[in-house]
């Protein structure tokens, strides 16, 4: 259940824009490399070539809930591996962003516990006290509004919310309300329970702004689920690439590249329709455990996750149809993948993306009204 986890200014909003896990992992802060649990920067640590020496040393990078399929993620592993020979530890890769947070309270001072975290900004405003502050070097291309202003959590990739579908059972969907039609049983699917995946949270928002909501209030939203409950519509299911291909959940409500990432297998039949009057964007966020058993290993991987080079984080998010933190600045200097970033999907209308306190706001109402609507 990927919980995944606000917003640039004009275009440049969205533009737009592994293994099981090991006991033994390598050095967490060894003498060495003391420096690298508090650096803040790479400066603070030494430079790149001091922050490479010592991640290897620890030899060991534990990364907690990124499905291969999501975003890339599974090629970002394999390519950070490829680049610094650091072996990485898949943890719980479905997890939600409410269940990273569990992980580490609950492992914290093991060798299990997770590295690096990639939440919904709802759950990292919430829990920064758990985050050590580091700004990668490519810190200014972030824009001041999409990170935490000491460096606990920083936005990384985003897109739009969609609805997918598969189009052989349901024609052409050109309206939210047609879901709840009769034809719509038990097909509707979000990414996991709102009160814990960020991607499912969003979706309700959608629904909300669709319903004639604001980005304050998402009741609207929740009303609409009650009524999807109600038809006998709503799939609780979880939706995954898996339940797309075996046509479980033939209707789900995900952001726009997983949506795109589930037409693998399904052909021209997966459809994805944007709202108009509902367009909604946002970007997930990375942060470092400040109990991250490798610290240096933690601050390489955002460095790589934040590099613009040809096969750094920024362009391989892009090849997983995501719109990357840096797009405007890579734009602007030449970095960025043109044909990649070309095909990423359009939207019309509008574009809104929650603020911090939206997203808080959203999440409590959320924690109280959620279960009792689809109950």
């Amino acid at each position: 259940m990927r919980s995944h986890k606000f917003a640039l200014a004009g275009v440049a909003a969205l533009a737009l824009v592994a293994t099981a896990c090991s006991s033994s992992g390598g050095s967490s802060s060894g003498a060495s490399d003391k420096k690298w649990v508090t650096a803040t920067s790479l400066a603070a640590g030494g430079g790149m070539k001091a922050l490479i020496a010592a991640a290897k040393k620890e030899g060991t990078l534990n990364v907690i809930a990124l499905p291969a399929n999501w975003a890339n993620y599974g090629n970002i592993i394999k390519q950070f591996t490829a680049q610094y020979g650091i072996k990485v530890n898949s943890i719980q890769p479905d997890d939600s962003s409410a269940q990273e947070i569990t992980w580490i309270q609950q492992k914290k001072g093991t060798s299990l516990d997770a590295d690096v975290l990639d939440v919904g900004t709802a759950v990292a405003a919430q829990y920064k006290s758990l985050f050590a502050p580091y700004e990668v070097a490519e810190w200014n291309d972030i824009a001041a509004n999409l990170k935490d202003p000491t460096g606990l959590y920083y936005g990384d990739y985003g897109g739009y919310m969609t609805v997918g579908y598969d189009s052989t059972k349901f024609g052409t969907i050109t309206s939210l309300s047609q879901l709840l039609g009769p034809k719509f049983k038990n097909a509707v699917a979000l990414n996991g329970n709102p009160t814990q995946a960020n991607a499912a949270l969003q979706g309700v928002m959608m629904a909300s702004l669709a319903e004639g909501g604001n980005p304050d209030n998402i009741a609207p939203g929740v009303a609409f689920f009650h009524r999807l409950k109600a038809a006998g519509n709503f799939n609780p299911v979880q939706a995954t690439a898996t339940t797309i291909k075996s046509g479980a959940t033939p209707v789900v409500i995900n952001w726009d590249y997983l949506n795109l990432a589930s037409i693998v297998g399904q052909g021209s039949n997966w459809k994805l329709f944007i709202p108009p009057n509902a367009t909604l964007g946002a970007f997930y966020d990375q942060a470092i455990n400040n109990g991250a058993p490798h610290p240096a290993a933690a601050r390489l991987w955002e460095e790589f996750l934040y590099s613009q080079a040809a096969k750094g984080g920024q362009n391989l998010w892009l090849a997983g149809g995501a719109t990357p933190i840096e797009l405007t600045a890579m734009t602007s200097n030449g970095t960025i993948n043109q044909a990649l970033a070309s095909a990423l999907p359009k939207a019309s209308g509008t574009a809104v993306f929650l603020t911090t306190p939206q997203d808080t706001k959203a999440a409590a109402y959320l924690a109280a009204n959620w279960a009792k609507a689809v109950s």
